[in-house]
């Protein structure tokens, strides 16, 4: 064999060996779902407040739309994992926990989500403000943050709106933990506001109902 063609082999070599070290060292990312609890609460046989409610797809920045997870290190610097994304678009899970707990309290005769076919009585809208990891020095915690709003279709009329938000510290900083803690913080939340609606919805027509039945 020549010498040119013994250098040539002995790049291919190289470079095979090269293509495979580098191979070796591709790392892909790792995908988290937020795992929201189902609810606990059950309507005990009470009739409904109100008729039929749609939930429209919860809103959110774009930095929370998907795609990697976001940290904060301050007010004003928001940073993203490389290799630590969402599974599914939290908006998509936030929307469908809030349509469960809905369900469950028998507030209204039908809740579905918003199609734009149908003509609920009800719409829920919602936004969620914040679902990031917080770190200040040592201290690494997570803030959730959600708001909605109950409008009549028939009338536009306001019937609620509240918003929400939690902010728990952790012992452990580990991407797994942080998605956890964000889990049960939004169940928490969603609970909170469908309660606090629920409260508000009740209180309303049960003063509407005294109105109406005084001389």
């Amino acid at each position: 064999m020549s010498n040119s063609k013994a250098i040539r082999a002995i790049g291919c070599i190289t470079a095979l060996i090269s293509l495979v070290g580098c191979a070796g060292k591709i790392r892909y990312p790792s995908y988290y779902a937020l795992n929201v609890a189902t609810p606990t609460t059950r309507a005990n046989g009470t009739a409904p407040i109100l008729g039929s409610v749609a939930v429209r797809q919860f809103e959110a920045p774009g930095y929370l739309r998907g795609g990697p997870i976001v940290y904060r290190e301050s007010p004003e610097q928001l940073d993203f994992y490389e290799y630590h994304r969402w599974a599914a678009d939290p908006r998509r899970t936030v929307t469908r926990a809030v349509i469960r707990e809905m369900q469950s309290r028998g507030i209204f005769q039908a809740v579905d989500l918003f199609n734009g076919r149908e003509t609920p009585e009800c719409l829920l809208t919602g936004a969620i403000d914040h679902l990031e990891e917080v770190d200040e020095g040592a201290t690494v915690s997570i803030e959730v943050a959600l708001s909605a709003q109950l409008i009549n279709l028939k009338t536009g009329e306001l019937l609620w709106q509240g918003s929400l938000s939690k902010e728990s510290k952790l012992d452990q900083h580990s991407v797994a933990g942080i998605v956890a803690e964000m889990s049960r913080e939004v169940g928490n939340i969603v609970e909170g506001l469908v309660s606090s609606m629920q409260e508000h919805v009740r209180a309303s027509s049960a003063s509407l109902g005294h109105a109406h039945t005084e001389p």
